[in-house]
This record gives C-alpha cells, structure tokens and sequence, in this order.
C-alpha cells in the first residue's frame, strides 16, 4: 500500500498515456478508418464513391472535392435518405476532426462502408487535388 501511495504520480501517468494510446484504435471503431488523399482517390474511381463534405454552405462554396455533395452536420438527418447504403460514403470536413461525428451517426443509420478524409479538405489541398468552386 505504501508503494502505491509514493507513487500514484507515477501509476497515474502510466494509466492515461494508455489510454492515449489505445484511444486511436476506439475512434477508428466508432466512425471508420481515415483514408488518405491517395486512398479516397482511389475508392472514388474504383468504388464510384459518394463524397459528403459536411462544412456550412458558405464554406462549401468556397471549394470542396470534385462532385461532393454538401450535407452540413446539422442537417445530416433529414439528409441522409439522399444516400445510398449500398455505395460506400466518404465524410469530408475542414480539417479531418468532425468528419468522424458524422461517419459514426451514418454508420449508426445503416451504412457500412463510411470513411473519413483524414485531415479533411486542408489535406486534399496540400496533396495539389483539383478542387470544384
């Protein structure tokens, strides 16, 4: 017991770097794998994907990915119905961090093959792909 009391400092570090690590593999269950630009590319050409860009209007019309769709976050319910479930669905955000909300609430709704843009629309920019305006 007194080990345990010297060094709980210790005992709690090791805990939450733990779940640190194991965090990545929880997020990856929950909203689907993170795909990079390459691997989107080629799930577009190979799989006919349907890429959802989940940013405002305003930002989608500022430039998105060739033929998305835009379904903002707030409005993913009454559009989700838009999608179909047999096709597999890319979630395209900003920056990669609230595309794995959506994906887990479409994945929750039925869909199967949900993936995520990771870093999201930044990504795609710095890889130098075309971008729709």
């Amino acid at each position: 017991m007194q080990f345990l009391i010297e060094n709980i400092f210790l005992i709690a570090i090791a805990f939450a770097s733990g779940a640190m690590l194991l965090w990545p593999l929880v997020r990856t269950k929950v909203s689907g794998p993170a795909l990079t630009t390459l691997q989107v590319t080629q799930l577009i050409n190979g799989k006919n994907a349907t890429i959802v860009d989940i940013r405002s209007p305003e930002e989608f019309a500022k430039g998105s990915l060739p033929n998305a769709r835009n379904l903002p976050a707030e409005k993913l319910k009454q559009g989700a119905g838009v999608l179909k479930k047999d096709k597999p669905v890319i979630v395209v955000c900003a920056n990669g961090r609230e595309a794995g909300k959506v994906a887990a609430q479409l994945r929750a709704s039925g869909f199967n093959d949900v993936f995520v843009l990771g870093g999201g629309l930044a990504a795609w920019r710095e890889a130098g792909l075309p971008i729709r305006t």
